[in-house]
């Protein structure tokens, strides 16, 4: 198992960051799929359609989130925490996945760099 743990800044408030991480219609726009999110702790999330699925463990708002995320049969929880910290006039925002299995962990990280995190920052850029 391998953890990632990277910080990117959005040029956005953290209100505006998380909803558009928590709101299912917010989730729709930036990413152009179909996303299914509560911001209650125990309930099931799909991102992308389908492609990202887990449980929401914890939230506090605007500023950080948690979630389990599922790959196949592991035996050790995934956990993404998310954190969302003000910076100047936009947003640091603090990412740590665990326990990703290495087969995935390449994937995993280009997926975070170049889809997740790059859709979020080009919805508030264009």
């Amino acid at each position: 198992m391998k953890n990632f743990k990277k910080y990117y800044i959005i040029p956005a408030t953290p209100e505006e960051i998380y909803i558009s991480l928590t709101n299912p219609l917010s989730l729709q726009l930036w990413t152009g799929e179909k996303a299914e999110m509560s911001t209650e702790p125990d309930t099931e999330f799909s991102l992308w359609d389908g492609s990202i699925n887990g449980i929401n463990i914890a939230f506090e708002e605007n500023k950080k989130i948690v979630q389990q995320w599922f790959f196949g049969e592991q035996t050790e929880a995934s956990i993404v925490t998310i954190k969302l910290h003000a910076q100047g006039e936009g947003t640091s925002v603090e990412l740590l996945h665990t326990n990703i299995p290495e087969p995935d962990f390449n994937d995993i990280v280009e997926g975070w760099n170049d889809s997740y995190f790059a859709a979020l920052y080009d919805f508030f850029v264009e």
